[in-house]
């Protein structure tokens, strides 16, 4: 009997609340926003698509290996007959640039020093004075236990070469 009476009574409300039915003030909230001007939404930018650069000065200097100084010049010096043998068949750390190379260690075998260096790509390869290494062909010219010697004939600037030293160190790594 209280369930019904309590059914009854929520039915006298709620139909007492819908018996206006005006909802006046409702009605011109919603008038007004419906009068407001409509804005519009901006059209999506154009972009000019992407168009890749195609470097072809492969014959001159790297733009990210340091120029070869006026000291360096100096200390080496300049020869006329300086030119790399572009005949000779290319071995394969020719094909990775100087500064991805590391030298990780050094074997000797039948009184000839080998040292070992990391291509970085997970390669190591042994290679002695008389190889050649890295893209301005780099010519290994000393070789001991801690350190590689290496001379690089790279193009002067004027249309000849010269030859610029380098050196490759032993990486320790710390192995904690």
């Amino acid at each position: 009997m209280i369930r019904y009476i309590a059914l009854i009574a929520t039915l006298v409300i709620t139909a007492g609340c819908s018996l206006d039915g005006s909802h006046s003030d409702l009605r011109q909230k919603m008038a007004a926003v419906k009068h407001k001007p409509k804005g519009q939404i901006e059209p999506i930018p154009t972009f000019t698509p992407y168009s890749p650069y195609v470097y072809s000065a492969t014959a001159q200097r790297s733009p990210f290996t340091r120029p070869v100084l006026e000291s360096d010049q100096r200390l080496v010096g300049r020869k006329l007959d300086v030119a790399p043998d572009l005949n000779r068949q290319r071995e394969l750390l020719e094909g990775f640039s100087f500064d991805a190379l590391s030298m990780v260690g050094s074997l000797s075998r039948g009184g000839q020093l080998w040292a070992l260096v990391d291509d970085g790509d997970g390669g190591i390869h042994r290679i002695t004075v008389g190889n050649y290494m890295g893209k301005n062909h780099g010519r290994v010219v000393n070789a001991s236990a801690s350190q590689l010697d290496v001379l690089e004939i790279v193009p002067d600037g004027t249309g000849g070469w010269i030859e610029r030293p380098r050196a490759m160190t032993l990486e320790e790594k710390d192995n904690r």
